[in-house]
């Protein structure tokens, strides 16, 4: 595949690289990194745009292993880019918390490219710590051998995060002016800037159900549906269709944001089915969560819905109703700071023949979720969705693990009312190695809670909105299809990944952003990028790009 740039200076940082000397030429080629910001177009006979879509060929690789016996597997397949995005609005449970103030401040501070003075200088608004915003992928070569790097943004058509509609419920009826002040998270001087565009924003009244939440969250419940648990899943449903309709959107995404729930009893008749979920909730049974009645109303509506909470709200019955109204689903708990570094290092241990064998770690904060948490019930649903996070990891070597054998993993959260949302995270990761030794790695982690989450917000939005617009036809098939309603693609943001029924559960985050940025490759007729980088590898490569490179250097100069 050819790819053109339609870019004229691209900008170049030169790193340190290494000295090669072919025959043909004995020069030095110091190696580069382009970055290429403009649009680019693929240039294939597997590749067709139109105004409407983009349409590729792309065959998908595979290994099948039977006993001993391992088998390549190619399977043709086309990928479809619907182009138009249209107007997208988000409705947030838990609009006036940390996260959902914070999450609507930002983009409100990007649109109006807000800076403000801060001890260390001037700041100026951005989206750092959101992968599919701040963060570049490479796209290949240059002739010369150097990786040309592009925003993850600039791959497909991806909505503007500037452009969204907010809105949302929440049980507190404080408007996010003040709930931005109460919360504590942006400096003082850009919350001057921000109060004028925040205080008019009031949430809608919110679903309250105290038996799931801990009872200290009671003296902020002044904003609450009343009624039956129907008819309070009736009135978000119109919430979502007046927000729609008021608003001239194309679609709406919900996502749950609020206050950790306690883990709900799968009872069969109540919560297994599909229909005996809607049965329950018509019957007001005692069993169903709020934020399970938000999932429910939103896959009714067809709006995507995204739980950011570690609770099982994706209830058997909840599960079977998107699948069958094909309406994605996708959670559970963001995962922004100790969870996402240990998903990094115990993946690095096993991958390096390292056996972590104890993993403690500990937790203190002090904004509402660190509150919430310090009732028994809610932390173990936190508790849960921390813990599984090595799993796969250590499953995936049997030189190290026998079967069903895990590391010790313990996970521990105290309340401390004074850090508010600069939360502590201390971890302590002892692993055996060589002949019997032991290795010691301890870990001090300050997470701005919600500004590592809040950009998490913004990638789950966005890269859900993009699923809806990707659709599938293998080899054979008459029909497109689209992703499962149960949209793993999103596990990268996700501590504990929901994922369809017999597939397998990967936390390694290294894994989970290859899936992203190569699946955006498939829908351009992109092969992986595999790192395999075997034009840096062997002579006959890199004496041409020694030819690239002196070639250049002569065009200029003449």
């Amino acid at each position: 595949v050819r790819t053109s740039f339609p870019i004229s200076s691209p900008k170049r940082r030169h790193r340190p690289s290494f000295r090669f000397c072919p025959a043909l030429a004995r020069e030095s080629i110091m190696s580069s990194f382009v970055n290429l910001d403009g649009k680019f177009r693929v240039e294939s006979e597997n590749v067709t745009y139109t105004d409407d879509e983009i349409v590729a060929k792309y065959r998908y690789d595979s290994t099948v292993v039977e006993g001993n016996v391992v088998k390549p597997v190619a399977t043709e397949m086309q990928f479809r880019t619907q182009q138009k995005i249209g107007k997208v609005g988000v409705l947030l449970v838990g609009l006036g918390g940390n996260n959902g103030c914070t999450c609507v401040a930002g983009t409100i501070a990007n649109r109006l490219k807000m800076t403000w003075e801060t001890k260390e200088g001037t700041s100026k608004a951005n989206y750092w710590g959101s992968v599919m915003l701040a963060s570049t992928v490479k796209l290949g070569n240059d002739a010369a051998g150097n990786a040309v790097h592009t925003p993850m943004s600039n791959m497909l058509p991806m909505m503007d995060v500037d452009a969204v509609t907010w809105g949302g419920w929440d049980i507190s009826s404080m408007n996010l002016g003040e709930a931005m002040k109460r919360s504590k998270v942006l400096d003082v001087t850009l919350q001057k800037q921000l109060y004028p565009h925040m205080k008019e924003i009031v949430p809608m009244p919110s679903m309250y159900f105290p038996d799931f939440i801990a009872a200290n969250q009671g003296e902020r419940a002044d904003n609450v549906l009343t009624g039956s648990k129907q008819e309070q899943m009736d009135h978000v449903r119109a919430d979502i269709r007046n927000f729609k309709k008021e608003h001239g959107l194309d679609k709406v995404i919900v996502l749950w944001t609020a206050n950790t729930e306690r883990f709900a009893a799968i009872e069969e008749g109540v919560n297994d089915t599909a229909e005996n979920l809607l049965a329950a909730i018509q019957r007001d049974e005692a069993e169903v969560s709020a934020s399970t009645c938000f999932a429910v109303a939103s896959i009714l509506e067809g709006c995507t819905f995204i739980n950011g909470s570690p609770q099982n709200t994706f209830v058997p019955g909840v599960v079977e109703l998107a699948t069958k109204k094909k309406v994605f689903i996708a959670g559970d708990d963001f995962k922004s700071g100790q969870t996402k570094m240990k998903s990094v290092l115990v993946d690095f241990l096993v991958s390096a023949g390292i056996k972590p064998v104890s993993i403690v770690s500990y937790n203190h904060l002090g904004n509402n979720d660190g509150k919430n948490l310090s009732a028994p019930s809610q932390f173990r649903s936190k508790e849960i969705s921390k813990s599984n996070v090595v799993d796969d990891m250590v499953a995936s070597n049997n030189i190290l693990f026998e079967e069903d054998e895990h590391p010790d993993h313990v996970v521990v959260i105290k309340y401390v009312p004074y850090v508010n949302d600069s939360k502590r995270a201390m971890d302590e990761y002892t692993s055996e190695i060589f002949m019997g030794g032991k290795n010691t790695i301890a870990m001090h982690n300050t997470c701005e809670d919600s500004l590592l989450a809040t950009p998490l917000i913004y990638d789950l939005v966005v890269l859900s909105e993009l699923c809806q617009r990707i659709s599938v036809k293998r080899e054979g098939a008459e029909t497109w299809e689209s992703f499962h309603p149960v949209l793993s693609l999103l596990s990268y943001m996700l501590k504990a990944p929901v994922v369809p029924a017999g597939a397998p559960v990967v936390n390694a985050l290294f894994g989970q952003r290859c899936a992203i940025v190569n699946v955006l490759r498939a829908c351009l007729g992109l092969a992986p990028d595999n790192h395999m980088t075997l034009e840096h590898r062997f002579e006959s490569f890199l004496t041409e790009q020694a030819e690239a490179v002196h070639k250049n250097k002569k065009r200029r100069v003449a």
